[in-house]
């Protein structure tokens, strides 16, 4: 394994080497930065043109301009890397480093979330094949891959940006929403659940009136005027997850992780009274921290207790509960900071931004508003790559597990008498995870990169946008910084694929041929 990342590790630099040779001295031929001053009528036309010749090294041939590049970027390797300077006279390793955490920011959930939804959903629908939902979520699955990212962020920007900010003023779900919404969702269950027809039509109807009652109850409290979850709703929720969680992991046949994950339902509950005050403090990152640990502590000790032989399955169940119940927690506090983020004057009554990254000039408010307004500078950006990146994971998925579900080990996994849940999340998914690893990692790095048109019409300020303006003002530095970057994150994010690939499947063994 050492041998093979070292080898993989060469490569990486031969590559980058070449790649970066060709790159600059095609950017730098096919680029003039001295056109602009060439038709310039200005009387100092001369001297401009001299003085940026002599700033560019213009004068010398673009490969030996590349080795003059290239020496100051090998300095990383004596703590002293020269990546030159942008146009701007700022240096190129600034400038990237302010970008990218903007980046990471901005794509970070919209990556989670597309991929646990997707290949959620596309697992299900292989599942159900044929079926109802099978044909809906295709269908769904190749609208949005067929949308252009542009009209779908345009959308969002009227639909969930400027009407619902108008909605929001008086948060009041009028009885056609209600019923439409419902509506969509009755379908939904109904596909989901699927089965003779007049067990769609039972499922239909009481989803249909499950959700209407719902919503009308949301409605008449004015709670999407005053959010906030509370125990009672973390205790159900926190029941839901554990009971959730445990059919995922080990099944509900597991009464230990059974017990553990419902007794840390219960411990978030009673945990949720003192979190108040911790969140709440002059000091609230400690507070998100020490109620981490708490939980996480305590999801050990209860596997513990309730396990006696194979605690691995039941502490892994216990742990990712404690997780997702901190995460709700911490959604609560969100919430309670809802009211000041909306009623400040400089959000208005408008929380869904359509631009930018935050509010630049909101001062003066606590921890919680302020995460709150980085919150909903996201929610339009991370639902427009979402709903694209989503599409193709739905795909993929599904085509996977179809063929990993005709192999001769299923047969025989079920033809041993192992129910269902244990044939596909045991044997099933993990092989199917084999392939989709490599989207996965491929994803991530080539997103990192920037999405560039979302950048652009969101007015994010991040690699995407960095590349782009490389590229309209001539700046070569700053284009081969960016492309250096991009290349290679893209380059580790394979040797990770390898990697995981032994991780995933044991019979393969990374580094082990000839």
């Amino acid at each position: 394994m050492f041998s093979y990342v070292l080898r993989r590790l060469g490569a990486l630099i031969v590559i980058l080497f070449g790649s970066s040779f060709l790159l600059y001295n095609l950017s730098a031929i096919s680029t003039d930065p001295l056109e602009d001053l060439r038709l310039s009528d200005a009387q100092n036309r001369d001297y401009l043109i001299q003085a940026l010749t002599r700033e560019l090294r213009l004068d010398l041939p673009p490969p030996l301009r590349y080795f003059i590049w290239l020496r100051g970027v090998l300095g990383v390797f004596v703590g002293n890397p020269n990546f030159g300077l942008t146009r701007e006279q700022q240096p190129v390793v600034e400038a990237i480093v302010d970008a990218i955490p903007t980046t990471i920011r901005l794509v970070a959930v919209a990556t989670i979330v597309a991929i646990v939804l997707g290949i959620a959903l596309g697992i299900t629908s292989a599942l159900r094949q044929y079926s109802r939902f099978d044909y809906g979520m295709t269908f769904f699955a190749f609208l949005l891959f067929s949308l252009p990212i542009f009209w779908v962020a345009v959308l969002l920007k009227q639909y969930l940006a400027i009407d619902f900010n108008d909605f929001l003023v008086n948060a009041k779900i009028s009885p056609p929403w209600i019923i439409g919404l419902s509506t969509v969702t009755g379908f939904f269950w109904a596909t989901m659940i699927s089965g003779s027809r007049k067990r769609v039509l039972t499922i239909f109807a009481g989803a249909f009136l499950a959700n209407s009652i719902f919503l009308s109850f949301i409605s008449a409290t004015e709670w999407l005027s005053y959010p906030r979850l509370g125990p009672i709703a973390i205790a159900i929720l926190g029941v839901g997850i554990a009971l959730g969680v445990t059919y995922l992991s080990v099944g509900l046949s597991d009464r230990n992780a059974v017990k553990s994950t419902l007794c840390m339902a219960l411990i978030g509950t009673i945990l949720y009274f003192p979190a108040q005050t911790l969140l709440d403090s002059s000091r609230p990152r400690v507070g998100i921290l020490l109620l981490l640990i708490a939980l996480l502590i305590s999801g050990v000790a209860v596997s513990f207790l309730f396990s006696r032989i194979d605690r691995g399955p039941v502490i892994r169940t216990s742990i990712i509960t404690s997780v997702l119940i901190w995460g709700l927690i911490l959604i609560d506090q969100m919430m309670q900071a809802w009211r000041p983020f909306v009623e400040s004057d400089d959000v208005n009554y408008r929380p869904v931004a359509t631009i930018g990254q935050s509010t630049i000039w909101l001062s003066d408010v606590s921890f919680w508003v302020r995460v709150l307004d980085f919150a909903m500078h996201l929610v339009l950006p991370t639902l427009a790559l979402t709903l694209i990146s989503f599409a193709g994971y739905v795909r993929f998925s599904r085509g996977t597990l179809l063929d990993v579900l005709n192999q001769d080990y299923i047969r025989t996994a079920r033809a041993k008498g192992l129910t269902e849940r244990t044939v596909v999340m045991r044997h099933a998914f993990r092989n199917t995870m084999i392939p989709l690893t490599t989207i996965m990692v491929g994803d991530v790095a080539g997103i990192v990169g920037g999405a560039i048109i979302t950048e652009r019409v969101f007015a994010w300020q991040g690699m995407g946008t960095l590349f782009n303006k490389a590229i309209n003002s001539f700046d070569l530095n700053l284009l081969m910084g960016v492309i250096l970057f991009l290349s290679t994150l893209a380059i580790l994010a394979n040797l990770i694929a390898d990697l995981l690939y032994s991780a995933l499947d044991p019979r393969i063994r990374v580094g082990a041929g000839k």
